[in-house]
């Protein structure tokens, strides 16, 4: 029995490595739904639980067999936290990370206890990824967070003293986010020590409560300015810009979400997570009571899956990698459009081979405002 989808050819499974793939596991229980949330999260089936994790965990010994041990594992969500800590810590333990994986724990700043990092910190857990959002109360509110600000300095601490490294996960546009709080907010942000920080523009999605809102829809030069703020002023306290919302510390790279950008391996597991291998994308079956059904009745899990080929993955490749200070080879753009339309936009820069392993020579890597215009500047790929 396998659930995990086949080769990009059609073959068996991909032969043992001494590491393998990444993995990401979905858990899709929250207590409350953000305002902005479109993602795979309920808040009604929290009794499904104890059987949704026993599911990951059978579905990732199948599909794991002979992939070699995990090289990353990210958990995330939906609230990881929400469920039992130590359920969830035998789950982490049985994927079998390799040694030195980066395992990383998304995680609400009112649930975290030492506690509950002792028994991830015995899994194997050594990264939290922190939904601070803000620390300005009346953002909060407009983004439907329910935790305490309060609570991520408490929280931030707890990881400290257990030896856990940590993000800081930050969200700027929000109705009624001046630019000052949203100073203040990242100032914070870096005095809680992380060693990374994403800041991500709110995104309206459909059939979100934001969306019905348009009082609450973000404003493009807004969020512009608080993009070169949080660039500014994560670079000035020693954070590498290295993706488009990503800073970290020298060498604390998220190491999974790299995975993704740079075209590597990853298998997902649980409901509605995707997974990558091979050059085919799949993903999971969307709710946990069909995933936990199918996998306990020995069915796959897997609702869907596309094979990327040709111009079609080559270029997809060459879009991920510009929003990554990897950059793209010189040869991806004409050198009109460099000269042109591109100018200051992006700039040759020459990364070191053994930092994004992507060989010598120089690239094209997006400048500060042309990461605000990144879209346009993936139009030119070619």
């Amino acid at each position: 029995m396998t659930f995990a989808p086949p080769n990009g050819d059609g073959g068996a499974a991909a032969p043992p490595a001494e590491h393998g793939p990444g993995v990401y596991v979905h858990i899709p229980f929250c207590a409350k739904r953000c305002d902005y949330c479109a993602f795979a999260t309920w808040t009604d089936r929290s009794g499904l639980a104890a059987r949704y994790l026993d599911a990951c965990a059978i579905q990732a010994s199948v599909d794991l067999d002979g992939l070699g041990a995990p090289s990353t594992v990210f958990v995330g969500g939906g609230t990881p936290t929400l469920v039992d800590p130590a359920r969830l810590a035998s789950l982490i333990t049985s994927l079998g990370a390799a040694p030195g994986a980066e395992v990383t724990v998304e995680c609400n700043p009112d649930d975290v206890t030492e506690e509950m990092l002792d028994m991830y910190l015995a899994a194997g857990v050594n990264r939290l990824s922190i939904g601070v959002q803000s620390m300005d109360p009346t953002v909060l509110t407009a983004l439907g967070r329910t935790h305490d600000p309060a609570n991520v300095e408490r929280t931030a601490q707890i990881a400290r003293d257990a030896g856990i490294e940590f993000n800081v996960d930050l969200i700027y546009g929000a109705k009624g986010e001046t630019v000052t709080s949203w100073i203040a907010t990242v100032d914070a942000a870096i005095a809680l020590e992380p060693s990374h920080v994403s800041a991500y523009a709110l995104t309206v999605e459909a059939g979100t409560p934001l969306a019905s809102d348009r009082s609450r829809h973000p404003d493009d030069d807004d969020q512009a300015v608080k993009y070169r703020l949080v660039s500014e002023r994560l670079e000035s306290a020693g954070f590498e810009w290295y993706e488009i919302s990503n800073w970290a510390k020298s060498g604390r790279r998220c190491r999974h979400n790299l995975t993704y950008w740079l075209g590597g391996d990853y298998m997902a597991v649980g409901c509605a997570a995707h997974g990558y291998r091979s050059g085919r994308r799949y993903w999971h079956v969307h709710t946990p009571e069909r995933f936990v059904d199918a996998v306990e009745n020995g069915r796959s899990p897997i609702a869907g899956s596309e094979q990327l080929a040709g111009d079609e993955a080559r270029v997809e490749a060459l879009e991920l990698s510009l929003r990554t200070g990897a950059g793209v080879p010189i040869d991806a753009f004409a050198p009109e459009d460099t000269a042109g339309p591109l100018a200051g936009l992006v700039e040759p820069v020459a990364p070191v081979a053994s930092d994004w392993a992507v060989g010598d020579g120089p690239r094209w890597v997006l400048t500060r405002r042309g990461r605000l215009l990144e879209t346009e500047v993936a139009f030119r790929l070619r």
